[in-house]
Order: structure tokens, then sequence, then C-alpha cells
């Protein structure tokens, strides 16, 4: 089993089953509006590869965060900002949910976990790694000779993140904020009423629920920095080893841009789940490996329900056995650095039944091998039909196959009876 790390840059091996738990954490959404279909992706990426793992012998437990207390929540409901997050956290955890995964073991949310991470934050300002000022508490960038690290960043280089001139160094990054006048949440703290910093949570709420050291920290690209490369420098100085590999998935692009709310290409997840189905969504995030960027766009959507449909079509004609070491080429493209895009060009070489529905089933996708059931109406249309045909009153057949057709399906005759298929 082999994955590519971004701490090394190098892909590297996971240990055996017998070595124990794999512990996983995936940055989830800030709640504060119904989430884009960009934040599906390391959703997905997590959920496939714990389930891929389990099949493969692993015990895993993957972890998916929840930032329920955030500035830009507080912009999006001034005053009402935990009842605009407690919806936004139903929302999302609806959307996902619509895909039938159900791979995540915990859905930790911050304002759960508030005494982790003042106990945290306590600890590293009695090792000196910390500053507490005006009610806010900073970490001392200067004091983490390794910062950059994960993102290639130079420290003499790192452009200030949070601007406060009564920091002791421009590069240091918030731990907790103290209260403002326009924030309706807050906590009491040894060091005054506020709420945490972002990239604490995810240090505390990873430690709290996996250990001090656990195997796969998961996100998008987009947060290496500052957020996981501050998230190590805080583990790392409590003397923890935190994350072994970093596994950040590719962005999604709209029209070549990252998606994003402030650019306004937004498309959420339950808006395009409702356009296109669940099974076109996810064989859409197959097409492209987790590491590299992928387009969202209405012709690739429907290239991925044409597959679908593609896929379905193996199922309504006779299984035929796959190529002798079929599974184990399969096996070794997903062992392999978890490349979806050849395991999807296998499945779409197969016709043989059980191999087939084995692979889907890894992705959430067994569906694609169900019948489909026609509506009643249309099942009466081809039961006439075929009455017709018997009684070979071939006008009268036709005219009942072109019926069934201009209600969305197609009949094919097998022998001495019929199958209904969706029109593709």
């Amino acid at each position: 089993m082999r994955l590519s790390d971004t701490l090394t840059g190098s892909v590297v091996e996971l240990p055996p089953p017998s070595a124990g738990e794999i512990g996983m954490y995936f940055c989830g959404p800030t709640v504060y509006a119904r989430a884009h279909i960009g934040n599906a992706r390391p959703y997905l990426v997590g959920s496939w590869y714990a389930r891929w793992l389990r099949l493969r012998g692993y015990s895993v437990k993957l972890v998916h965060n929840i930032t329920d207390v955030d500035d830009k929540i507080f912009v999006a409901a001034p005053g009402r900002s935990g009842e605009r997050a407690d919806r936004a956290t139903a929302w999302y955890l609806d959307d996902v949910g619509r895909f039938g995964l159900d791979e995540v073991d915990e859905f930790p949310r911050v304002t759960a976990m508030i005494e982790p991470i003042k106990d945290f934050i306590a600890e590293l300002l009695e090792r000196e790694f910390a500053y507490a000022v005006g009610g806010d508490v900073y970490f001392r960038v200067s004091r983490s000779p390794e910062y950059g690290v994960l993102s290639g960043q130079r420290p003499e280089q790192v452009e200030e993140q949070e601007p406060n001139p009564r920091k002791e160094d421009p590069r240091d990054f918030a731990l907790w904020k103290a209260s403002k006048p326009e924030e309706d949440r807050s906590w009491d703290s040894l060091w005054g009423k506020g709420r945490p910093g972002w990239h604490i949570e995810c240090s505390a709420m990873a430690e709290k629920l996996l250990g001090p050291a656990f195997e796969i920290h998961g996100g998008g690209r987009d947060i290496v920095f500052p957020h996981h490369e501050n998230e190590l420098a805080q583990s790392r100085a409590r003397g923890h080893d935190f994350a072994r590999i970093w596994m950040h998935n590719g962005m999604l692009r709209f029209t070549g841009e990252k998606m994003s709310k402030s650019v306004g290409n937004v498309e959420t997840i339950m808006d395009v789940l409702d356009e296109w189905g669940r099974e076109a969504v996810l064989l859409f995030f197959l097409t492209a490996h987790w590491r590299s960027p992928i387009d969202f766009s209405a012709e690739r959507m429907a290239s991925a329900l044409a597959r679908a449909d593609g896929l379905r079509e193996s199922f309504r004609n006779p299984s035929q056995p796959a190529p002798e070491g079929s599974w184990e080429r399969f096996k070794e493209s997903l062992d392999d650095d978890f490349s979806t895009p050849e395991a999807l060009a296998l499945m779409h070489e197969w016709r043989d039944h059980e191999l087939l529905r084995r692979a889907l089933d890894v992705f959430g996708l067994a569906s694609l091998a169900e019948e489909q059931e026609a509506p009643a109406e249309v099942e009466e249309l081809a039961r006439r039909r075929q009455e017709a045909r018997v009684a070979r009153d071939f006008v009268e057949s036709d005219r009942l196959r072109a019926e069934i057709e201009a209600a969305g399906w197609e009949v094919r005759d097998e022998a001495d009876a019929y199958r209904l298929v969706p029109k593709a």
C-alpha cells in the first residue's frame, strides 16, 4: 500500500494491517452556507480510501471535522452565528450523506471541543511556544525551526497571516482570539474571553480522537499553507509526531478557476446531486487522480452520466468471464497511490458481473448493478406489446414500442420475453 505524501514529496509505504489501526483525519468545511461541490472532494477521497483500506484488512478510524465557529459565520449571520452553524452543519451532513458511503467514524465540531483546545493552548504557553497579549494568544513561529517544511515556505519570507501590531513577530498566528463586540459566541479561558483560532482546532481534535501520532492527514491542496503548516508546527511543539502522511487532494476548478464562494462560481453539492444524480457525481470524481485538479462543467458531468449508463449496460447483457488476473490489476491500481482513473478504466473493460459489482461497491456504486424497475404504466404497455407480437399484430406492436420510448424506456426482446431498460 503506497501513498503520495506532501511532507516528503515522495510515495511512502503504509504499515501492514497487523501494525494496528490507521488513523485518518480529513479537514471538513466551515459551515456558514450550503457547501459547494468542491467541498465534496476531500470527503469522498477520505471515505473511498478508508473503505479500500478496510477491504484490504486494515482497522481504520476516519475523522472529518466541522468548523462551526469562525469569522465567516459571524459575517454570514450576525447575532445568530450558532443557529446558522447548526443549520449549515445539518445541510452538509445531509448533502454528503446522499453519497451513501458512510465511512466517517467521527464528525467533531469545534464548539464541542473547546476544553481540549484550551488545554492544548495552555501547554504551548507553558512550553513558551506561545504568548498571550490583550486577550489573544499567538504561536511563536521563531521557536519552530522546521516551519515551512510541509509547504516549502521559507520562514523568513512568510507574510503576516493575521495583522496585529502587538504581536512579537508578524509571522506569528493566532491560537485564541479575544472576543469582539460583533461576535456573539465566546468562551472563558485563563487568558480571557474569546474563541479558538482556525489552526488550533484541528491539532486538538485530531490528537483528542486519534492520539498524538496517526497515519494520514488529508484535505484540499489550498490549505497546505497556512492551515496544515501551522497544525504541524503546533503539534510538534508539544513533542508529538502528529500525522505521518499528508494526503492533499487537487482542487476542483470551474472553467479553469478554483471554485470559490468569493469568486461567485459556486455549484452546491445539493444542486449538483439534484441535477445529475449521485452515481454521475461519484464517477465524475473518479475520473481524476486524487492529487490532480479536476475541472467541473456540464460537459464533464454529461460524460460521467454516460459512463454510468455504460456500466449499467454491462449488467443488461450476459456476464462474460474477465481475463485471469483482472482483480489483481484493479487492486494494484488502488494500492499504488490510489489511482482511481486506472481502476475506472479497468471496470469499463469488464463484462464479468460478479467482478464488476465487487469493484463498483468500493466506490459506493453497486447500485449500477441493480435492475431498474419501470413504472407500472410502462410495464402495462410492454405487456400489451408482447401480446400484439404473439398475435403478429406488428402495426400495434410498433405503435406500443414508440409509446414506451416516448415514456423514456426501451423494450428489448429476448426469445419469448422482453426487458425494459431506461433510455440513455
